[in-house]
């Protein structure tokens, strides 16, 4: 009982100097911290709020750049507004984007130098106390203590896993350690005290290419560069990566891409007796670039299923197996910012693995970001009467050269068993 009580006591201890400390933090960075909103211009209302912080004596203020998306995507509809700790307000100019690691640059007018946020030069070590700040809910500012726990592993784009709430508003907002220095970005939650930074080493890079190169012109042109360096990186990861061929109910053989960012699942209704059964893999990038409300890309998914008939015809097999054939891309994109699906359809011999297939090929162009494309394609087998291998995959904002190249290492690494 006494060393429950002491344990206790220790916790107590613990969690009074954590807020101690954290009462200290807010009350010195408070004046470096903003509430980012977004004004819709005909009502006059907010239509979006998030957090930012100053990065320089001059009003250089950096956030999230899914904070400040509707008025990088239409600047002729919203405006956008930071209000600070004395409940000033004024508006805000869009420098530069990093639309991959969904960060941005804006700038308020001051006419005197203020006070700003230090990045910091070094990463805080697993188990430290760091301290998370922002406007959640509109409801003011606040910190948040929690514990840095080192790079999300599955990620493709590096996030830090955070042991602490980031709820909604803190996005954009800055995490610092016990040096008030900036080590990490608000930017999601997983829920459960579990939440996902931007390491300050994006926002170094992002800062630094602003300088070099000054205020971005076109968003638009900025941001189609970076989503085809990134797509070009994902796809070279891919096809580098061990395709390793897997037993799908021990009749079809698909490819298993051993890559770190890869999340595969599994499924079936074997337990079952059915007409029709199957098996299912599926494998998905789980994470996305995102645009706007409306728009999504960046997605990677892979779909294989095997379907076994029964004791049936194979006309019953054939009308029971096609009536399950439904396919849809992976991510979100409005018709405003896409054209329509385009669909190629074939029949593909595979001989030397007696492997007879339709194939459907199907691309949509990205109408803001010249030579960026969705790309579907299924292939179903047409040569057994009692069983059907299906390998589907999307990409998401690819390039035609990458995409043909991981549609061909695709189709050579399914077959019949």
């Amino acid at each position: 009982m006494r060393g429950i009580i002491v344990w206790l006591s220790l916790l107590v201890t613990f969690t009074s100097v954590a807020q101690e400390q954290a009462k200290e933090i807010f009350k010195e960075l408070a004046p470096s911290l903003f509430q980012i909103k977004i004004i819709d211009k005909a009502s006059g209302e907010k239509s979006s709020i998030g957090s930012g912080f100053q990065i320089s004596a001059q009003g250089l203020i950096a956030t999230n750049y899914h904070v400040i998306s509707s008025f990088a995507r239409h600047p002729e509809k919203y405006t956008m507004e930071y209000l600070d700790h004395n409940g000033d307000t004024g508006e805000l100019s869009l420098l530069s984007v990093d639309i991959i690691n969904d960060l941005a640059l804006v700038k308020r007018e001051i006419e005197n130098d203020a006070p700003y946020f230090v990045i910091a030069n070094n990463t805080p070590v697993k188990g430290e106390e760091i301290y998370s700040l922002g406007n959640p809910h509109d409801l003011g500012m606040i910190v948040v203590p929690g514990t840095y726990n080192g790079l999300k592993k599955e990620s493709f784009n590096d996030k830090i896993h955070f042991t602490g709430s980031v709820n909604p508003g803190m996005s954009g907002g800055p995490v610092v350690n016990r040096d008030k220095e900036v080590v990490g970005i608000n930017v999601a939650t997983a829920g459960n005290q579990i939440g996902f930074l931007i390491p300050h080493q994006k926002l170094v890079a992002l800062v630094d290419d602003y300088q070099e190169n000054g205020e971005t012109t076109d968003i638009n042109v900025q941001m189609t560069a970076q989503l085809k360096q990134n797509q070009q990186k994902l796809i070279d990861a891919l096809l580098e990566a061990e395709w390793e061929p897997r037993l799908l109910d021990n009749s079809g053989i698909f490819p298993l891409v051993k890559a770190p960012f890869i999340r595969c699942w599994g499924d079936s209704n074997s337990d079952e007796e059915k007409l029709v059964n199957w098996a299912a893999a599926s494998c998905m990038l789980e994470e996305d670039v995102y645009i706007d409300q409306q728009f999504n890309t960046g997605t990677v998914e892979l779909d294989f299923r095997l379907y076994r008939g029964n004791d049936i015809s194979a006309s019953k097999f054939y009308n029971l197996y096609e009536n399950s054939l439904t396919f849809r891309s992976g991510n979100d994109v409005s018709k405003d910012d896409s054209t329509e699906f385009k669909c190629q359809h074939n029949i593909v011999d595979n001989g030397e693995q007696s492997f007879t297939s339709k194939t459907v090929f199907c691309t949509r162009a990205y109408k803001d970001f010249k030579g960026l494309f969705d790309v579907m394609f299924v292939a179903f087998s047409v040569d057994k009467n009692d069983k059907a291998l299906i390998s589907h995959f999307t990409l998401a904002g690819v390039e035609q050269a990458p995409a043909l190249k991981f549609t061909r290492k695709f189709m050579e690494s399914v077959s019949w068993n």
